[in-house]
């Protein structure tokens, strides 16, 4: 009972704080609400096994991507204030204050990924999956990657429609969730 409260409490502060994108469908910030609701339920299925056999193999890897995850969105966030230059000039009412970017990113993690902040999430809902495996925490997982891709690919869209041309030669040259694969 505690955790469907929660869950709805977590909800209704996504909704809220996704409200401009929840209206927008074909935004990158609508898939990214899913995100989150995976997430949580993620969270609130697994997180009473956080430090179930500490020192076992599963576990170990399950706070590698956490770890991991925690790298990926400290890095992304630092480059996006760093380089990005939000400011008035993006006026796309569902962005959130640091995705308006008025240079391209290229710089710092970057240079590497074009979704460090989506890989970290990626990263993250495996990580908490790998707690306690099972069904549901599966299905969680999947639909919070699955979300992923496609907020990535509405960004992207997002992304070409205010860079132009400069953002395809940059994605043609940068990998996007991980360095090594597309």
């Amino acid at each position: 009972m505690i955790r469907a409260g929660l869950f709805l409490a977590l909800s209704v502060f996504f909704a809220y704080v996704s409200r401009r994108s929840l209206v927008r469908p074909r935004t990158h910030g609508f898939c990214r609400f899913f995100v989150w609701e995976a997430l949580a339920a993620l969270f609130l299925l697994n997180g009473s096994h956080w430090i179930d056999d500490p020192f076992g193999p599963r576990q170990l890897v399950s706070w590698t991507l956490i770890t991991v995850s925690a790298a990926l969105a400290l890095a992304g966030a630092h480059a996006l204030r760093t380089y990005g230059q939000a400011g008035p000039q993006r006026t796309e009412p569902e962005l959130y204050a640091f995705e308006r970017t008025s240079c391209l990113v290229t710089r710092g993690i970057y240079r590497y990924l074009r979704h460090p902040l989506y890989s970290s999430l990626v990263f993250l809902a495996w990580g908490v999956f790998l707690k306690r495996p099972g069904a549901a925490g599966l299905a969680l997982a999947a639909a919070a990657t699955l979300f992923l891709g496609l907020a990535a690919r509405r960004d992207e869209a997002e992304c070409r429609n205010y860079f132009g041309a400069a953002y395809d030669t940059y994605a043609a040259r940068t990998p996007g969730f991980l360095p090594f694969g597309p």
